[in-house]
């Protein structure tokens, strides 16, 4: 499969350095010889293959933990160059399920509120491609409202029994860790007092992970079921009844990034790809057009947003915005797309047709993932006008 078309869309408007389209362009050529292995097939955002291998060879070239200090194990490089990298792989359909959340939140809040020994331990592992988490936030019957989590900790001697259930864990059934948000001191008037993070083992007893597969009974997201699952001390993460607080600046991170519009990339290459080859349809063509330009404007939102957390600068109300406006360019892609393919084969050869089935089937998530439409929308208005 040639990467060819994708590489053409590349959208490169806003200024970049010499060293920045240098690093695209060693991301595009590593990305081609991964494409040109046998069986290689692109996959949509972070729900493409788990795949520890392609993690790692990635790591291997210093494009895991990028953001990570060099005296954890990391590249010690800026939020933008991560940026770019993560692009190229998103717009290629890279296999990154099994290393994205880790190296995307889970590093930079280890990295914020962490101890040392925590750093220690956790960060080298991650930059070396070999330490995936989950995020155990949502819950049932809590919906997007995180301050309604009911997952409780309670102290005992030397650490924590933990109880409860979380929902929609991306690869809870393959990844090493997750990150718990509980409960750690009774409900107050004030429901976001008393809340705090801990680091669970998967493996650990009384962790149980069960599947919620998607319609097409793929294997994405999980529930994991907490049965007094015992967390030492050492796995504490900050500081205790601070939760709200560090998960609210975690979220920035997992709201801000190229994961937010460029999930259905892949489809609209193959879109593209598909017209060069067989010639291009009005249909086509006007679908196209009313794609790329609103994919551009997200686009630079994204990059705006990345350039701030390199001036160390707040990312939860910008990071809100883009992931408002970037899971709903790709669901409104979606849409546009279908109507170009009419009658879907989701079994067909063509790249278009299947990757559009797996899309329409998946896309529902798009906009619940990461918070709703509505809380997105909350965060963004009470942050401007604070």
């Amino acid at each position: 499969m040639s990467l060819t078309h994708a590489a053409s869309m590349r959208l490169l408007a806003s200024p970049l350095t010499y060293g920045e389209r240098e690093l695209q362009r060693e991301v595009r050529a590593f990305m081609q010889e991964e494409a040109d292995r046998p069986g290689y097939r692109p996959g949509l955002g972070i729900a493409a293959p788990h795949d520890p291998e392609f993690s790692q060879r990635l790591a291997a070239r210093g494009w895991v933990g990028m953001a990570i200090p060099a005296e954890y194990g990391g590249g010690g490089r800026s939020a933008v160059e991560r940026f770019l990298v993560t692009e190229e792989l998103m717009a290629a359909g890279a296999p990154i399920g099994a290393h994205y959340v880790a190296d995307r939140q889970t590093a930079p809040l280890i990295l914020r509120v962490g101890s040392e020994a925590q750093r220690r331990r956790f960060l080298p592992e991650i930059a070396a491609g070999r330490c995936y988490f989950a995020l155990g936030m949502s819950e049932p019957d809590a919906g997007s409202d995180l301050a309604a989590v009911r997952t409780t900790a309670v102290r005992e001697d030397g650490g924590w029994r933990l109880t409860g259930t979380k929902l929609w864990t991306s690869n809870a059934h393959r990844n090493h860790y997750v990150v718990v948000l509980c409960r750690t001191s009774p409900r107050a008037e004030d429901r976001h007092n008393g809340l705090s993070q801990m680091i669970v083992d998967l493996r650990s007893p009384g962790v149980t992970v069960r599947p919620i597969p998607f319609i097409d009974g793929s294997q994405h997201f999980n529930e994991v079921v907490l049965d007094d699952a015992y967390v030492p001390d050492e796995m504490l993460l900050g500081e205790v009844g601070q939760g709200w607080r560090q998960v609210t600046d975690e979220l920035g991170y997992e709201r801000s990034g190229p994961d937010r519009y460029l999930s259905t990339f892949p489809i609209l290459s193959a879109l593209v790809a598909g017209a060069a080859r067989i010639g291009r349809t009005p249909e086509m063509a006007e679908a196209i057009g009313s794609l790329v330009p609103r994919l551009h404007g997200v686009r630079q939102l994204c990059l705006a947003l990345a350039r701030g957390l390199d001036r160390n600068e707040s990312p939860t109300v910008h990071a809100a915005l883009v992931k408002d406006v970037g899971t709903r360019f790709e669901q409104f892609s979606l849409e546009v797309m279908r109507r170009v393919a009419g009658e879907l084969d989701p079994f067909a050869d063509d790249l278009f047709q299947s990757l559009l089935s797996e899309g329409i089937l998946t896309g529902p998530a798009f906009t619940l993932r990461g918070g709703t439409t509505e809380i997105l929308r909350s965060v963004a208005a009470k942050g401007l006008i604070r």
